[in-house]
């Protein structure tokens, strides 16, 4: 296993010196051609939308308020248990729904919408199915659903979209294509009577979850081979004509709070007040309302998952697509593919370069995170005080993606250097030469870790051997001030290699024939002065390598004293 890792080591070092800081120019390539073929083909990122904006939406600090016109009747397990003495379980009695909106009627309601499919009739009580259709017949304002089933059922299907009265054409064609007279069918759940087909007050309840199984759009209408299928928001919204739709196909939800945030009535408690002959409730209570009749009893399961909340009612769902429709303020998404792939680029690119110019890796950490962060705060602001959503998370996914993987390359090449040096390299017993080069650089005023860095990073790139680069800062307390600022180059080769050998020593000769000019390429003052020296030294690996490195340190230091005193003599 350790000869598997040294030889990966070697491998990997060598392919960073002929790459140099070209590695990360490519990567950047690379990455450049991928986002520009996801916004071209398979528009993955483009689309993305993870938890930050289910966190975001579900925590913002400035909501919609409800439209004080929107009221809900719901069938809850309460209405279901106070209702079941007379009437059994539901389904109900369609009478008891026609006695309903008979009394609702009286008091002038805006809107009467059912949230519930009335999809068969009722075999066992006929008188009350027509006793229904007749009260919504003599109505204006009732809205009823229509369910689209799965295109898949389509075949199976006898009803085409001419034989749905609320439909509209949009297109004479589509997709370039003229649309067939001969209708195609589709699978849909149309309302059983009579009088709620004749209407044309009829729209689609469908909710469709996205692919986590959180429900965070709402689709307005349907296209069916150039035939419009509205959905119930739309029609209610008075958004029906049928020769223009100005509101987008799938509308992303501008949900104005957590369940129950629109007001509630019992089903059974506002029954049994109009068949009390002592009123208790107030008489005008839907007047110019907008009435919306459906379930949150988890029993009849009208629940759902969204942004907001794990179990949110579809009734409140129905609701709040109504509201949006009706005020259109629905969030509108910041996206597309010029601002997705102008973004993405931006930010990988600015993140290449600043690896491939070898800043500070610790600043580049911090900035990076530092900038996604901001990133994600506007896209938090902006929610706040607008409708719309900043949708970054493909651009700052790709710009993770690529931070992710330069930092593990440059972490990996670091470490296999390391191990060059602390490891041998025969993976037998015979050591390793070690070149030493400590390097002190004195100034008369403070370098900043910044500058340090800098030439540290430029002393790696023109080293043409493997070698490491360590600095030891000055500004230490205690002992290690006396150091100063000093930078040590080791170079490691095989022993008995001579031909290695003189490279290494070569490296080190022009290094050292190359720092004033390095130096001056960092911005480090004029009068900097540095002094260096070689010490060449041997690593037995049957000794502890811990305190053989410590001796040739020291050796070096003694040896570049040495040098200090001989030229002041």
């Amino acid at each position: 296993m350790i000869k598997l890792r040294l030889l990966l080591s070697l491998w990997l070092v060598d392919i960073t010196r002929k790459l140099h800081n070209n590695f990360y120019l490519y990567l950047c390539a690379l990455l450049s051609a991928l986002i520009l073929l996801d916004a071209g083909i398979f528009h993955i990122g483009e689309n993305m939308r993870n938890r930050a904006f289910d966190l975001m939406v579900k925590n913002r600090i400035v909501k919609p308020k409800v439209d004080p016109e929107i009221i809900i009747v719901d069938i809850n397990e309460a209405s279901l248990s106070a209702m079941a003495k007379e009437y059994g379980r539901w389904p109900w009695p369609r009478q008891v729904l026609g006695e309903f909106v008979e009394n609702i009627e009286a008091q002038n309601p805006k809107a009467i919408v059912f949230d519930i499919l009335f999809s068969d009739a009722d075999v066992y009580n006929p008188d009350s199915d027509a006793y229904f259709n007749e009260v919504i017949a003599g109505t204006n304002n009732t809205f009823f659903p229509m369910l689209r089933l799965s295109e898949k059922s389509d075949h199976l299907s006898k009803i085409t979209p001419d034989m749905i009265p609320s439909l509209g054409k949009q297109n004479s064609t589509v997709n370039g294509e003229p649309v067939s007279k001969a209708q195609k069918p589709i699978a849909i759940v149309l309302p059983h009577f009579a009088a709620a087909l004749n209407s044309k007050r009829l729209g689609t309840h469908n909710i469709y979850a996205d692919a986590d199984g959180i429900t965070r759009e709402y689709r307005l209408w349907h296209d069916e081979n150039g035939w419009l299928l509205p959905s119930l928001p739309l029609v209610v919204g008075d958004y029906g004509q049928m020769n223009s739709y100005p509101l987008p196909q799938n509308m992303l939800i501008n949900w104005r709070g957590k369940p129950f945030t629109y007001p509630y009535v019992s089903f059974s408690d506002v029954y049994a007040d109009m068949a009390s002959k002592v009123k208790k409730r107030v008489q005008n209570e839907f007047t110019n309302k907008i009435v919306i009749i459906g379930s949150t009893a988890p029993s009849l399961f009208d629940i759902k998952a969204t942004a907001m909340a794990k179990e949110f009612p579809g009734v409140e769902i129905l609701a709040t697509a109504i509201d949006n429709v009706k005020h259109v303020d629905y969030l509108r998404v910041w996206r597309g593919k010029t601002p997705y792939v102008l973004m993405s680029l931006l930010l990988i690119w600015l993140t290449a370069l600043s690896f491939y110019r070898n800043v500070d890796r610790d600043k580049v950490t911090t900035v990076f995170s530092s900038s996604q962060l901001v990133l994600l705060a506007l896209s938090y602001l902006v929610l706040n005080i607008t409708n719309t959503y900043l949708d970054i998370t493909g651009p700052i996914t790709w710009a993770i993606l690529y931070f992710s993987i330069a930092k593990i390359y440059a972490l990996a090449n670091d470490r296999a250097m390391q191990r060059l040096l602390a490891n041998d390299i025969e993976s037998g017993k015979k050591g390793a030469e070690i070149l030493l080069m400590p390097i002190l650089i004195e100034s008369k005023v403070p370098l900043t870790d910044g500058l340090l860095k800098k030439l540290q990073h430029q002393i790696e790139q023109y080293c043409t051997m493997p070698a490491t680069v360590e600095i030891l800062k000055g500004t230490q307390s205690g002992i290690w001030g006396l150091f100063s600022d000093m930078i040590t180059v080791s170079w490691a080769h095989q022993h008995d290699n001579a031909a290695e050998a003189a490279k290494v020593s070569n490296d080190a000769t022009q290094l050292g024939l190359k720092l004033k000019s390095l130096l001056q390429n960092t911005g480090m003052p004029n009068d900097t002065n540095v002094r260096y020296v070689q010490h060449a030294g041997a690593l037995n690996a049957e000794k502890p390598m811990d305190s053989q490195w410590r001796g040739l340190f020291a050796q070096a230091i003694i040896k570049l004293d040495i040098l200090e005193k001989d030229q002041h003599k």
